[in-house]
Formats: structure tokens, sequence, C-alpha cells
């Protein structure tokens, strides 16, 4: 075969998708039983109530322009959109709502601050001047040469450093400087803290605002019928190009020669050929150390390794609503996702707790609200409901510590929806465990891949480097959340892996490509 794919995930579907788009004849092997890593549903609380396991509202994902260059539509993948984008509950009961009509986020931003409305008008604006080539530039290969030429064009160069400005400012302080209430700093900064980032870092503004704007232009979407639908969008796509995906192959090893990918190992030690490359959707400490291993690995790749971080522990509650959520507040009733359990100094001392490695006593949470963003998720009149909030990284979590931590998070949300609790019919919780046993490329409950913080982004991503899907191993590539730009489902590198694969092998590009490549990887890994 051409390539082997190591991971059904999003990332190594779009991957192999794409291989096949260009006629290549291509496997995936996945090691679970089932495709879509953390892109996937089931019903896990109560009969009838369908839940998205892992990830859920994709506005990343529905802007893409990987994701709509694969036309997933023509493979029955719809999109539909709860009442108000999200809403931020402060603790004092008020609540900061962002809908894709601009005038009713204007008039909740003004319920906190005279002139706050007006104030997000032209955020918005300003967000609208960058975004159509802002999104090519994020999601693509980097250095981002040519989005990053059509963005200074638009932008011009006073424009450009603003927004390199913007893209270093904490949360915090970039809602103190566009905004007078807490409204708005809190729409931003409540999206900074869906990264592992505190409202005080440099660079968790972007984030907030990224996620923020994108929410405001596009909404935050769902596929109906839950988030299975696009990883059985993927799957369909790729068959009907002749992809192939093989299911319980865990690939043990890559197989290499003379410092090039040849092929891949399973469990049951059998072997793969791949003649033209060898793309992997794993994190990337377990591509090098564990599938490709340290000794064949420049040292300082292995010593940079040391340094990796992962992003925040997580757990996950599903719970099945034998009604819609009993707000005190009923401006939350129609929000698809609810920022809960903090104002902007809440959301600091959250932070601070788990980077002391201290488990927050009043958490905050990620709620959302499936049924109200998509009808089919359970009964007319009740509710598909999950939450989930971060704990520190660690090896492990006892089942007492789990228990005690779901505690704080109902009690959070039965502060600002009394009766929420008897009105629970079903109830499902990962643990950090058990997330990493779904899907064992969420290791210790990390969603991201890594942290989003500035020391591993870009050109740091997954360590210091060129930023590129392309590794010092030549036609191996690393295509998970691992890999630049990170972690979201957008499937950007799964494409950027593929793009790159392509580009080696082509011969009119293939010579010079992999020397620029190996030089590069010479200085930076060279003693």
């Amino acid at each position: 075969m051409d390539a082997v794919v190591i991971g059904a995930g999003h990332n190594g579907l779009v991957a192999a998708n794409l291989l096949a788009d260009a006629g290549w004849d291509v496997e995936v092997l996945e090691a679970t039983a089932q495709p879509g890593g953390a892109v996937r549903s089931g019903h896990i609380t109560a009969p009838g109530y369908l839940s998205d396991l892992f990830s859920s509202f994709y506005p990343l994902g529905y802007a893409s322009p990987v994701l709509r260059s694969l036309r997933l539509d023509e493979q029955g993948l719809t999109w539909t959109h709860a009442p108000d984008v999200f809403t931020h509950l402060l603790p004092d009961g008020r609540a900061a709502t962002v809908n894709r009509d601009l005038t009713t986020t204007m008039a909740s931003m003004e319920q906190f601050a005279a002139g706050d409305g007006e104030r997000w008008r032209r955020a918005y604006e300003e967000w609208c001047a960058a975004s159509p080539h802002l999104l090519d530039a994020v999601l693509g290969p980097f250095p981002p040469v040519r989005a990053g030429l059509r963005l200074a064009r638009r932008l011009r160069a006073a424009g450009l450093l603003r927004l390199a400005r913007r893209v270093v400012l904490p949360a915090r302080e970039m809602g103190r400087e566009l905004f007078a209430g807490q409204g708005g700093a809190l729409a931003l900064a409540g999206c900074g803290l869906h990264t592992d980032l505190s409202p005080d870092q440099p660079g968790s503004g972007v984030y907030g605002w990224l996620l923020a704007m994108l929410g405001q232009e596009h909404g935050w979407p769902v596929p109906v019928g839950g988030s299975q639908r696009i990883t059985d969008a993927l799957v369909d796509r790729l068959r009907a190009r002749g992809g192939r995906i093989t299911y319980g192959a865990r690939v043990t090893r890559v197989l290499t020669a003379r410092g090039r990918a040849m092929g891949v190992r399973t469990a049951d030690g059998s072997d793969r050929r791949a003649r033209r490359a060898v793309l992997a959707d794993v994190p990337a400490p377990a591509l090098y150390l564990d599938l490709v291993g340290a000794s064949r690995l420049p040292p300082r790749l292995a010593e940079d390794l040391a340094h990796f971080r992962w992003d925040g522990a997580t757990v996950k509650v599903d719970w099945a609503v034998s009604s819609r959520i009993p707000w005190r507040n009923p401006a939350v009733a129609g929000a698809g996702t609810v920022h809960l359990g903090a104002d902007l100094d809440g959301l600091s001392r959250y932070a601070t707790q788990l980077a002391a490695s201290e488990v927050p006593r009043r958490p905050f949470l990620l709620l959302g609200q499936m049924t109200t963003a998509d009808p089919s998720h359970s009964p007319e009149g009740t509710e598909s409901a999950w939450a989930y909030t971060h704990l520190p990284h660690r090896e492990s979590w006892s089942a007492d510590e789990i228990s005690a931590h779901v505690e704080r998070i109902e009690a959070v949300i039965e502060d600002h929806a009394p009766g929420f609790a008897r009105n629970v019919v079903g109830r499902h919780v990962f643990s950090p465990a058990d997330l990493e046993e779904a899907d064992p490329s969420l290791v210790g409950g990390a969603l991201a891949g890594g942290t989003a913080a500035v020391y591993q982004q870009l050109f740091l991503r997954p360590v210091p480097g060129l930023g590129r899907a392309d590794t010092p191993v030549d036609r191996l590539y690393l295509a998970s959340a691992s890999a630049h730009p990170g972690g979201g489902v957008h499937g950007a590198p799964g494409a950027n892996a593929a793009r790159a694969a392509l580009a080696r092998d082509r011969r009119v590009t293939g010579g010079w490509y992999h020397a620029m490549i190996d030089a590069a990887h010479r200085s930076v890994y060279s003693p």
C-alpha cells in the first residue's frame, strides 16, 4: 500500500481522505473497536438519551477550511444550532449571552456597562476584518506564508502589529481593554478556559477572542444526530474512495531503515509495508518514544520530549434529565453551552489551584445542553446534558476522589438550577482514566494533545523545531493534536500531515523539499 495511517481519530481520517483523494492506496489502523477518537456519540445515561461522549460543539469544525473542503454534507452531515450560542453565568445570577444575532448579544453586554454593546460590535468588526484569512493562517502549515501574505494585505502593517499584540494578551487584560463591564470580559475569559490557560497567562486572550467571535459569526453548531455523524461522514467518504480501516489493530512499532519509515508492526506481530508514508494520529510522546524509539531519534529530540507538557486532566459527567434544566435565570435556558461557577477572579483562582496541583473546591464548569441544541438527543421536554471540569494532570485518581468531585460539580449546578438533581434519571461519569481507556490519545484525561501555553505552540509544538508535520524520520508524519495547530475538531493536523506527505512524494519538489526539512532538523537537533 502507499500509506499507513495510525489511528482513526478525526485527524487520522482527514489525512486518509486527502491521501485517497490523491489516488493513494491507504489503510488506517485503529487500536480500538471503533473509529472517531474523541468524536463519538452513544447512549450511556438512560434509554432514549443520546450523549456526545467527548467533544460536542464545533465552531472550529464548522468554520474549518479543511472540513469544508471535504464536503461532508454529501455524506449526510448536517448542522443545527441552539437558540443562544453560549452564556456565562456569574455567581450572582447575571448572565452574559452571545447570540448569532449581533443586536441580541449587544443588548446582553450592555446590561453590564453602558456602551459595552457598542464595544462588542467594534470588537466583532475587528474580527471580521481579519477572519477571512485568519483561519487559513491559524489552521494551515507553519509558517503560514500564503495566508499570512493575504492577511498582511488585508490589515496592513499597523493592523498586523495590533493583531500580534492581541495574540499574546492574557484574557483578563484583553477584556479590560475592550470592555468596561464584566459581561464582555467574561465571555472572552470563559472561552479561554476551554484551554488549560489561566485568564492571566499570555496567549489566553486570543483563544477566548477566537471562540467568542467564531460564535458571533458562525455560532457553535452541533451535528444533527450527534458528534458521531462527523466520524460516520469521514469513514463513509474514505471507503467510497477505496480507503480501508482495520479495527483492533494496535500499532507497536514504526518500522524504519536508513532513517526512513518503511511501515508498521501491529500487536499481533504482522507488518504493513508503506511505500510512500506513515502518518500517526497519536500523541507526540507515544509516536517518538514508543513507536519509533528513543534510540532511533536524535538525542536532543528525546531530551526535548522530557519537557513536553500535557494539558489538564478532565472529569466529564453526562446526565439524562427528565425535564429541562430549571435555571434560576431563564436567560440561560436557550444556551447550547453554559460557562458556570465563576466570575473573572474566580476563573483566576480556579486556574491557580490547578497550576498548584490542587483540586478546586468550587470548580468552573463547561456545561452543554444537547437537546436544546439538537432535539434528537432526548425526548421532548427533557434534556441530555453534560458538564466537564479540569483537575491537575497526575498519574492516577481514586474512585473516592472522583466521586467527591462529581458532588462538587453537581452542587455548582444545583446552586444555579434548584431541583436539577431530583430530575436526573441517569448519570455517567468519565474520570481521567476512563477517558484514556475509551480513547488512548486522551492521556491522563488531557483533551488537547498537549498544553496550549505559548511555549508549546507554533514552531515549538510539540517540541522546538519546525512546527510542521514532518519528523526527523523521512516519510513519517505527526498527524495528531500534538502537532501544530493543536487541539480542537478542525482536522488541521491531519490535513497538514497529508499535505506534507504529498509534497515529499512529488518528484518535481521532492528533492529540495526533503533537503530543506533535513537541514532544518539538523540545525535544531545536531549536537
